[in-house]
């Protein structure tokens, strides 16, 4: 297989460009690096510590429907944490900022927390067992 480093970015398609942008600033605590104009869309596009780039796209001619993760595509996105001190800080963070979470919890696999975007997107802050 040829190699690849990783993940560069990530592209999410939004309904409400400027809600979205205000809810990850909020969320990561940066504005957005940069943007993107086209004669179909409008990016923002944030950086995350490792250098991941998430960009929010609302496209034109609308039809932008609510996330859905039983339809096919992206289930939910997932943020490595270091450790459930790491997490009870992402909680805490999430409840100073009024976003509702679904709080610590815990499985075979590791320790999950769970938001949504405007959109329902799904974002999952884990701690995983090794």
């Amino acid at each position: 297989m040829p190699e690849f480093s990783g993940i560069h970015h990530v592209a999410i398609t939004v309904s409400d460009l400027e809600a979205s942008a205000v809810f990850y600033e909020k969320l990561w605590s940066q504005p957005p690096v940069g943007s993107l104009e086209g004669p179909d869309l409008v990016r923002r596009m944030f950086r995350l510590p490792d250098g991941t780039m998430v960009g929010l796209t609302q496209h034109g001619g609308g039809g932008a429907q609510a996330f859905n993760p039983r339809a096919a595509g992206l289930d939910h996105l997932g943020f490595a944490v270091a450790d459930r001190k790491g997490l009870q800080a992402w909680q805490d963070h999430l409840e100073a900022q009024g976003m509702a979470h679904s709080g610590i919890v815990e499985d075979d696999s590791g320790l999950a927390l769970n938001v949504k975007d405007p959109d329902g997107t799904a974002l999952e802050f884990f701690v995983a067992n090794n």
